[in-house]
């Protein structure tokens, strides 16, 4: 599973973000530090999942338990609308999300 790359493609989804971090050399950190929270939400969205469902086909199981974890990611994200509407985003905000 590339974990990695996902997160990095949700962060180029929201332009001023990936800029900030990059720019404040924490592109690469927050990219790591993501990706393993990625990672441990989609395993444990496949535990839940497979509780819940048993008798399911476990890549059945994983395929739901990663939109699981990528929608939670996601959300946690700013918008990549707020970029589109002209609101700058501050570095404040990026460095709260890198904190989060």
């Amino acid at each position: 599973m590339q974990y990695k790359t996902i997160v990095l493609n949700l962060l180029r989804q929201r332009r001023e973000l990936h800029n900030l971090l990059k720019s404040s050399r924490k592109l690469l950190p927050t990219l790591d530090r993501v990706a393993k929270e990625l990672k441990l939400s989609h395993a444990t969205w496949q535990i839940d999942l497979s509780q819940a469902r048993p008798d399911s086909d476990p890549s059945q199981i994983s395929s739901e338990a990663l939109e699981k974890a990528i929608k939670e990611l996601e959300d946690r994200l700013p918008p990549a609308s707020q970029e589109d509407e002209g609101v700058p985003l501050s570095l404040e905000e990026a460095i709260d999300f890198v904190r989060r």
